[in-house]
């Protein structure tokens, strides 16, 4: 409880030292983005759906007599939550850092780099056990009781920005579902030019600390891991690769379950006037088991992907996307597949 108070005066403090007008300045961005996908799973039944994802974000911020901009936002509409008010307040100062509090996030997740993919939003639909992940950060966790503090760029060295996050218990019960109780992360971002390429480096390092109720078995493994990744862009052509290594407890299929996991991805982006290129592919292994048991076979997921974006007009863009995931659970090949995507995404 003493760690909320110490929090809850900071964060008071800090907004109440400051003068700022009566009515901060608001902006309104989001999208609709709709098409139709076909899902061709090797041992199921085609299946048709439309395939909706639309987002209407408020922006809110204003600037101190001081020049610190004090931020915020929510999301008012989206295809799964329909509403999300969980944002805290981001601080940025004059020197360029920033300091995100309540709800934070996780640093680590900050500076994972980003690979191309497919831009459509198909996929192959997973109804088995399977963990292999996909993604650089699904290691990475935090509670909402939490702060990330990002470096202004050029900290240290030309070209280098840090951030560092921290998040503490928030009180609540332990259930027989695993839950994130806290977790202190650090990630970093290096950018420099090579001739004619523009070279980005990410990494980060992410660790946590949970509990469950239950019979008294405790994990083999709480959430945590590293990643590291280079995108390069060369004019209109993008190239990017990356890692990750960790442990997840608490997974999807029963929330109580955890996990070892690596990912590797590649990816290629290029645009040429109104047309944008992207293909990708993700290979991810995991061996995941009951709290405390014993680990078996490996779970894969080997996913490739490709997508032709064409800009149709000014925040109107045509996709059409393609997906085939190859994978197995438990060491048994299950939900292989491909999918097509066509749509289109209206952005504002």
């Amino acid at each position: 409880m003493k760690k909320e108070l110490l929090m809850g005066t900071a964060l008071v403090s800090t907004l109440g030292a400051a003068s700022i007008a009566e009515a901060v300045t608001a902006t309104m961005s989001g999208n609709h983005k709709t098409g139709m996908e076909f899902d061709s799973p090797t041992g199921g039944t085609d299946t048709n759906a439309q395939i909706n994802d639309n987002n209407f974000t408020v922006s809110l911020s204003e600037t101190t007599d001081g020049g610190m901009t004090i931020s915020s936002s929510f999301k008012v509409m989206d295809e799964n939550t329909k509403e999300d008010y969980d944002a805290g307040f981001t601080l940025a100062f004059t020197d360029g850092s920033k300091l995100d509090v309540l709800n934070a996030g996780n640093a680590s997740s900050s500076h994972a780099v980003s690979v191309p993919s497919s831009a459509g939003s198909e996929g192959v639909a997973n109804t088995s056990t399977n963990q292999a992940p996909t993604g650089l950060d699904f290691m990475n966790s935090s509670t909402a009781f939490g702060i990330e503090y990002h470096t202004a760029a050029d900290f240290l060295a030309d070209g280098l920005s840090l951030s560092f996050s921290t998040s503490t218990d928030t009180g609540a019960a332990a259930t027989a579902t695993y839950r994130v109780d806290s977790h202190i992360a650090v990630g970093a971002t290096y950018v420099t030019d090579l001739g004619d390429t523009a070279l980005t480096i990410g990494a980060g390092y992410s660790a946590a600390d949970g509990s469950k109720a239950g019979n008294g078995v405790a994990v083999n493994n709480d959430n945590g891991g590293v990643h590291i990744g280079v995108s390069a862009v060369t004019g209109d052509l993008t190239v990017a690769v990356g890692f990750a290594d960790g442990e997840k407890a608490g997974l999807t299929d029963n929330g109580s379950d955890e996990m070892t996991a690596e990912v590797v991805k590649a990816g290629v982006k290029y645009v040429t006037g109104d047309l944008t290129f992207n293909v990708g592919i993700a290979s991810g292994e995991a061996d995941d088991t009951t709290i405390g048991g014993s680990y078996g076979a490996d779970d894969s997921q080997d996913v490739t992907s490709a997508s032709v974006s064409y800009a149709v007009a000014s925040g109107v863009t045509a996709i059409l996307g393609y997906t085939s995931t190859d994978s197995s659970d438990e060491g048994l090949t299950t939900d292989d597949g491909s999918a097509w995507y066509i749509g289109a995404n209206m952005a504002f």
